[in-house]
């Protein structure tokens, strides 16, 4: 039957290719937007949010000119709020209480939001037998939209799209998260590649960070340099507007009127997406590359010959790109990057990876320069934090199956803010129009 529907299926391929075909000529024509941005990159405008800001260039003169990137949280800086943190403290919590609730917690508030999210940090009687370790897969981020999706199965309450219920489901989902992740991981590393599988409890008191590296290694051990730096990771993955591809999925599916988890895992499956949610992966398969062909990372006229022969598309995977350099909105520099850079850099001192940061840093600074040089890019390009992210997850032990989902497990408090803006504030379907150009027969 398979090989008879590939045959059908091969022959079929033509036929769509030939009949979906739309020239891009007509999208001009018509004035559509490609992508929901506009010729100058610019995202057309579909909402209106008071959860975060973004933004990369400044008024002067009457004229719109580059600019460091900026981001906001609830009208807070974010390098402000993590500034604001103690040397070793933990912020996810704190910060997912003011993206959620729309204000920082008093200490009372705290204490009590960061302690309900230790408490419901678990998983049903028997989920991670009968749910997680029963279809193991390499894609840990499909195997969490399974768990996710079956979870409804277990809530009495599962269709009450009321704030006060939805606000629930998503405190518990943001507690589950790093459970979902680490031990579909540790499912499909037993299954798959036959390692041994050692499934830890989380600890109520521990952070969320604390917790993912405790239940991800056997010894459960790890450094309170460690723990801060996945943890400002995870405050600085958080949030990122309503317009990007996975919040904006959450916003569209919310306004159908749909369940949080059905909601959740339609965000989850744009996060996935190599486009969106995969782009350190391809940073560190990149930076694997350079390192077998660059031989002293101290020499900038080596790391910048081989960047070169990159954009001209004689090295690597041939894209002529060069990852994690340039963002959608952000020219001159990402707020997340600078942010996390020090934290990094921190954490690479610590590991005595000194020499691959040497390369980073080298890479940062010439990649830029020649991508501007060989593109005729003037609004600027810089790194975004993508570029460091894959680093620092390989630095702490995490396997790559987990990169994605690490971001999933910060990305769910944006995620659940904006459900919650959506039901608050709007009742009302989101449905863009399409232009039909088709050919009418009768």
């Amino acid at each position: 039957m398979i090989e008879q529907l590939n045959d059908c299926v091969e022959k079929w391929q033509n036929i769509c290719q030939k009949n979906d075909s739309i020239s891009p000529r007509l999208y001009d024509e018509y004035g559509v937007n490609l992508g929901l941005r506009d010729e100058k990159g610019n995202g057309v405008l579909t909402g209106l949010t008071n959860i975060s800001k973004i933004s990369s260039s400044k008024i002067e003169n009457g004229q719109k000119i580059p600019d460091d990137g900026k981001l906001w949280y609830r009208g807070y800086r974010v390098e402000d709020l993590i500034d604001s943190l103690g040397e070793m403290e933990p912020g996810f919590e704190k910060i997912a209480y003011l993206l959620l609730m729309g204000e920082l917690p008093d200490s009372e508030q705290e204490r009590d939001f960061a302690e309900l999210i230790g408490e419901c940090r678990e998983l049903p009687a028997n989920f991670t037998r009968d749910v997680i370790m029963k279809a193991p897969s390499e894609d840990i981020m499909n195997s969490m939209t399974r768990s996710i999706l079956t979870l409804e199965s277990y809530d009495e309450n599962a269709k009450d799209t009321s704030v006060p219920n939805a606000l629930r489901q998503c405190i518990q989902l943001i507690s589950q998260f790093p459970l979902l992740a680490v031990y579909g991981y540790n499912a499909y590393n037993h299954y798959e590649n036959h390692a041994s599988m050692i499934i830890h409890n989380p600890d109520s008191k521990l952070s969320t960070a604390a917790n993912l590296l405790m239940m991800l290694r056997p010894d459960q051990h790890y450094t309170e340099t460690e723990a801060k730096v996945l943890d400002t990771a995870l405050i600085l993955h958080m949030e990122h507007g309503g317009g990007n591809n996975s919040t904006f999925t959450t916003r569209v599916v919310t306004s159908s009127g749909s369940d949080t988890y059905s909601t959740i895992a339609a965000a989850m499956s744009s996060l996935k997406g190599p486009k969106h949610g995969g782009a350190n992966i391809k940073v560190m398969e990149m930076m694997e590359d350079i390192r077998n062909h660059v031989y002293d990372y101290g020499d900038k006229d080596e790391v910048r010959a081989y960047l070169s022969k990159i954009l001209d598309k004689e090295a690597f995977d041939g894209k002529g790109l060069i990852y994690g350099m340039g963002h959608a909105i952000y020219s001159m520099s990402d707020p997340r990057e600078r942010v996390f850079k020090k934290y990094v850099e921190k954490l690479a001192r610590e590991k005595h990876r000194e020499d691959d940061m040497l390369l980073y840093q080298n890479i940062e600074e010439t990649a830029p320069e020649l991508i501007a040089e060989k593109r005729h890019i003037f609004k600027g390009v810089s790194p975004n934090i993508d570029f460091y992210s894959g680093f620092v997850y390989d630095m702490l032990g995490i396997p790559r199956e987990l990169y994605t989902a690490i971001f999933a497990v910060a990305r769910i408090v944006g995620w659940s803010a904006h459900r919650i803006e959506e039901l608050i504030t709007s009742n009302k379907i989101i449905r863009p129009a399409y232009m039909s150009v088709m050919d009418e027969i009768n």
